[in-house]
């Protein structure tokens, strides 16, 4: 951290005592690099609590506030803190200012929501973390309901925008009324999150389950990745109200509706195996299957529609591509626990016990070898009217049931080696 102009009572890394009132700033007459530095400049002198992250971008207009509101914060409540501006490129003068005020500038140089807030919590010394944006659209007042919260033992603590209170133009209604309430709800059925307000940007956590997380995205999605993994790790989650003003900014916030809100969107589908590709092979799977069964025995009719062959070869389709879908659902989640994205499945583990490697190419391969009989079978059935024409109505139902067997059995073969190579480095439970 550098010095701050002599007498600002502001210049600790900690805030007993604030000077809040107005100032005006100018650029200094050196740059950063040439300031001087001293020794004891990256050694906290005080133990910290909790360290407040700030996102940062271009906020020069605002910036200065959120700092003083939260260093008012600090202050009321007598807590031993930090307030960390993580600049993620600033052009704008942000970083001098924060830097005057006594704030600690980590500067993030890959660029994005998550990575500035990936930078700057690695970067914090407390064992509480709070996140706000530095757009001063939270109340930085909260941060005391937050820590709180957290030293009640939670993991981590959210803000609720829609219980504490939305201002008039704080939000658009697309993000009120449509995106928030959406996703948080895909999140509940997803994730069984138990937030009202998934994307809230005002939030505290302790810093021990943050790295437990193990958290990636490096945009918006930041803060559904961390609802979602600490959901899913059992972590103890609670709410608080929190009210949302107007941002002070003059120029267009950095967030984008379609864009981010298709980002969230894909995450949380990318995320869940199960939602994306377990429930909707199971259902295609077992409509195939029932379609396919009814039609073997013969033409059906519903009121006007009849339905043949025809309809059986796509239900054939139907088994092939639910199928596909279910073995992508293991795929996905057996690599996902393995790196630890998702956290151990015992149902996983039980049914891995008994489904190993020389189970599934004991399936395929009955499978496979049922297949070859049926196409055994519509070969002999050509052969007894001298290999010429035969009628599809009666030959297609033993053509397709044997070449989606040869095909399921393949498919399963293949995907027993696949999942083999996955768990290969695990003994306890070997896929």
């Amino acid at each position: 951290m550098y010095p701050l102009p002599r007498g600002d009572p502001s210049g600790s890394l900690l805030f007993p005592a604030i000077n809040p009132g107005p100032r005006r700033y100018a650029a200094p007459t050196m740059s950063v690099a040439q300031r001087p530095r001293n020794h004891t400049e990256d050694t906290p002198q005080t133990t910290v609590e909790l360290s407040i992250v700030m996102p940062c971008l271009n906020e020069v207009e605002t910036v200065a506030t959120c700092i003083r509101k939260a260093q008012q914060a600090i202050a009321k409540r007598g807590i031993a803190a930090e307030i960390i501006v993580a600049d993620n490129g600033s052009t704008d003068g942000s970083k001098m200012v924060a830097q005057e005020l006594g704030a600690r500038v980590v500067e993030v140089t890959r660029r994005g929501y998550g990575s500035a807030l990936i930078g700057g919590i690695e970067a914090a010394r407390g064992s509480l973390v709070i996140m706000g944006d530095a757009d001063d659209s939270y109340d930085f007042a909260a941060i005391g309901s937050l820590v709180d919260k957290l030293r009640e033992g939670y993991d981590l603590v959210m803000g609720n925008r829609f219980e504490g209170g939305i201002q008039v133009g704080a939000m658009v209604w697309s993000h009120r009324w449509v995106g928030n309430p959406v996703l948080t709800f895909i999140s509940r059925v997803f994730f069984h999150t138990p937030v009202g307000d998934m994307h809230c940007g005002l939030r505290g956590f302790r810093k021990d389950a943050y790295e437990r997380l193990r958290l990636r995205a490096t945009g918006m999605e930041f803060a559904s990745e961390m609802v979602i993994k600490a959901s899913l790790q059992g972590q103890r989650i609670a709410e608080i109200p929190v009210t949302l003003s107007p941002d002070g900014r003059s120029r267009a916030p950095h967030l984008r509706t379609w864009r981010d809100g298709w980002r969230h969107m894909r995450f949380m589908l990318l995320f869940s195996p199960r939602w994306l590709f377990l429930y909707p092979g199971i259902a295609l799977f077992a409509a195939g299957l029932i379609a396919g069964l009814l039609l073997e025995t013969g033409p059906k009719t519903i009121g006007p529609f009849g339905f043949d062959i025809h309809t059986l070869l796509l239900a054939g389709f139907g088994c092939l591509i639910g199928y596909q879908l279910i073995v992508f659902a293991v795929f996905t989640k057996v690599f996902a626990m393995r790196m630890g994205f998702h956290p151990p499945n015992p149902t996983y583990a039980a049914m891995f016990r008994y489904v190993q490697l020389e189970t599934g190419l004991v399936l395929g391969v009955l499978m496979f070898l049922v297949g070859v009989v049926g196409t055994i079978v519509a070969v002999l059935s050509w052969g007894a009217v001298g290999f010429g024409a035969l009628d599809p109505r009666l030959t297609m139902r033993e053509i397709i049931p044997a070449a989606v067997l040869l095909t399921l059995g393949v498919q399963t073969i293949f995907a027993s080696f696949f999942l083999s190579i996955l768990g290969i480095d695990s003994e306890t439970d070997p896929v």
